[in-house]
Order: C-alpha cells, then sequence, then structure tokens
C-alpha cells in the first residue's frame, strides 16, 4: 500500500544525487484509481507526522544534491582573486623598478657631483688608453672597478641568455645586453621592467652556435671569474691613500660617483638573476647553496656560471631540431 506513495524517495535518499535526469515521476492523487485516493486518504489521516517527515526530508534531500556545486563556484573565484592579486603584484613591482630607474636617470644627470668635468674627460681618455704614459699614476681602485665594469655586462649575458630572455613576442633582451656595455645597469634596468617570462624554448641548434656556445663554455666563465677576483684583489690591497682619494673623485667627480652606483646596482640585481637562472636549469636542490654566496659582487654570480650545469645536461626548455 504504501508503496504507491513518495516514501520511497525516504527509503533511497541518494537516488536524486546519483542520477539526476532520472526523476521519480510524479503521482497526483487526481490521476490515481479511486481506491488508491481512498487508501492515500487513510494514510494521510492516520500518520500525519510521518508525511511531513517525508517532505521534509525529500526536500533536503533535493537541496543536499546542489551543494557539491557551491564549493567549486567559490574555487573559481578565489582562483580568479588570486590570479588578480598575483598579476597585480608583478605590475607593481615593474612599476616600483621604473620608477627607480627614473629616479637614478635624474639623479645622475642632475643631483649628482659634477666639480671635475675636464678630469672626467682624462680619466675617461686615461683608462681607455688613449693618452699615453705621461707621468701620471692612475689611483688603483679607479682602475680596478673601471675595469670589473666591463666584465659585468658579460657575466649578466651569461644569466640572461637564455633563462632571462622574455616570451614570445614580448621584447628582446640584446639591445639591451649591447648597451649595457657602455651604460651597466642604467641600459637593464628597462629590460627588467619589460620582462616577461617564461623564457621561449632554446633549439638544440642554437647551443653549438653563437652566442650560446661561448656564454655557455666553462672555459669562458673560468676566464671571468679568475680575471674578476684579480682585479677585486688588486682594487682591495690598494693603500689607504688610493682609497681616501677613491672617496675624494666619489664626492666630486660624476663618472666615479655614477659608476660607483652602478657597481652596487648590478651586485644588486645578481641574486634574482642567478635563481632564475637556476630555477630554470631546475638545479634548485644541487646548487641551492651557491644562492648566499650570490650576494658578493660581482665574485658569487661569477662563481654560480663557473659551477652550473650546461645547458646539454640540464632539463630546461629545449626545442628538438625538428620543431
Amino acid at each position: 500500500m504504501l508503496s504507491h506513495t513518495t516514501p520511497i524517495s525516504c527509503n533511497f535518499p541518494s537516488l536524486h544525487s546519483q542520477n539526476p535526469k532520472h526523476k521519480l515521476p510524479n503521482l497526483k492523487t487526481s490521476t490515481l484509481p479511486l481506491s488508491l485516493q481512498i487508501t492515500n486518504a487513510r494514510y494521510k489521516l492516520k500518520f500525519p507526522q510521518l508525511t511531513k517527515r517525508v517532505h521534509l526530508q525529500i526536500c533536503r534531500n533535493s537541496l543536499d544534491t546542489q551543494k557539491p556545486q557551491e564549493p567549486d563556484l567559490e574555487q573559481k573565484d578565489s582562483m580568479k582573486v588570486d590570479g588578480e592579486i598575483g598579476g597585480g603584484g608583478g605590475r607593481t613591482t615593474s612599476f616600483l623598478i621604473f620608477l627607480l630607474w627614473g629616479g637614478l636617470m635624474y639623479y645622475i644627470f642632475i643631483l649628482a657631483p659634477n666639480q671635475t668635468p675636464s678630469t672626467d674627460m682624462y680619466l675617461v681618455k686615461k683608462l681607455c688608453y688613449l693618452i699615453g704614459d705621461d707621468g701620471f699614476q692612475l689611483n688603483h681602485v679607479i682602475v680596478g672597478l673601471w675595469n670589473i665594469m666591463g666584465l659585468w655586462p658579460l657575466l649578466y649575458c651569461m644569466l640572461l641568455i637564455p633563462s632571462g630572455r622574455s616570451s614570445k613576442g614580448s621584447v628582446p633582451v640584446f639591445p639591451f645586453l649591447i648597451l649595457s656595455f657602455f651604460l651597466g645597469a642604467y641600459a637593464l634596468i628597462p629590460y627588467f621592467v619589460l620582462w616577461k617570462p617564461p623564457p621561449p624554448p632554446t633549439q638544440e641548434a642554437e647551443l653549438e652556435k653563437w652566442p650560446l656556445n661561448f656564454l655557455e663554455s666553462k672555459l669562458t666563465a673560468g676566464i671571468t671569474f679568475a680575471v674578476g677576483l684579480g682585479l677585486i684583489t688588486y682594487a682591495g690591497l690598494a693603500s689607504g691613500d688610493d682609497w681616501k682619494e677613491y672617496l675624494q673623485y666619489f664626492g666630486g667627480s660624476r663618472l666615479i660617483h655614477a659608476t660607483s652606483i652602478d657597481f652596487a646596482l648590478l651586485s644588486t640585481f645578481a641574486p634574482f638573476w642567478v635563481y632564475n637562472d637556476m630555477s630554470a636549469r631546475k638545479w634548485e636542490d644541487k646548487g641551492f647553496w651557491l644562492l648566499p654566496f650570490s650576494v658578493i659582487p660581482f665574485l658569487g654570480p661569477a662563481l654560480y656560471v663557473l659551477l652550473r650545469p650546461s645547458l646539454s645536461t640540464a632539463p630546461i626548455s629545449l626545442a628538438s631540431k625538428e620543431e
């Protein structure tokens, strides 16, 4: 007698959630035979409370089938918000770096000391060996600083190619690296703002051609590290009078002032690009101990470049020759 009424849903409450497409037929009292209508009416009179429970159970089960969809919507919303925050954070960092670069340009050309412009021109010619031996002895600290600034761009080429290149279609890194040989960090910072990871896949054929075959060479890395160590030792062992004279140049010469700030900027950004290259080569576990050393000006990043795995053995994104 009870099989014709809604208690079927109460005995099997999971039917709705398991197969929502197949709904139970809606049996209306008006469509039942007269004998069944009378039986249904008697059942409701005898068990009014049970009937209410049945309806409540059916309503609760129908709501339960909708609940699993709510977390999915919340998860999608949270993912969307997280993505927006992450993207906004990257734009904010780029904007701050751009402000830093703009402030530096204003300081170097407007506010930096420029008390000895004629002396600066003479120093440039003397340091570039455009003036022969005229009896003037160059400051040892300035000689070491000037020459190591010629090695910094080469070291950044090793760090930015190929792991520091922007995504396909973005701004290329090569013009900024070429300008860095003349302007140092002042030419590289705009690229740091425009940089968009991840880098494009490296073709296997590139490993055998210029410039990757030169930049990935351990011989190049070894010579760079050795020459840099020699220059820093040469400047570090300078006499106290040389250091006092260097500080005087720093306070009055725009050339020495801007070059010293350039050296500090390149040293500051280098640990980030060391970590970026290390991550691209999947060498974080084995080479993580080199990260603390990367804060040592020039020598730390140069040591990493010397010890890092080559692209031919590292699991970096490589495209086959057929592609």
